[in-house]
């Protein structure tokens, strides 16, 4: 099982709530907290919608 690690580097404030909807998706909530996640097409597809506000950390 091959896994991501995200951490959040931007904030939700002034976003759509479907963009917090998708952070909070990804067990972030908070700026610098990493959260690592199965590798799988619809997480790439979450980070890809959110990608202004995380990072893939390796």
């Amino acid at each position: 099982m091959a896994t991501i690690k995200v951490k959040q580097t931007g904030s939700p404030i002034r976003r759509t709530k479907d963009q917090r909807a998708t952070l909070i998706g990804l067990g972030l909530n908070k700026i610098n907290r990493v959260s690592e996640l199965e590798d799988t097409p619809s997480v790439r597809g979450m980070i890809r919608k959110v990608q202004h506000m995380v990072q893939v950390v390796d």
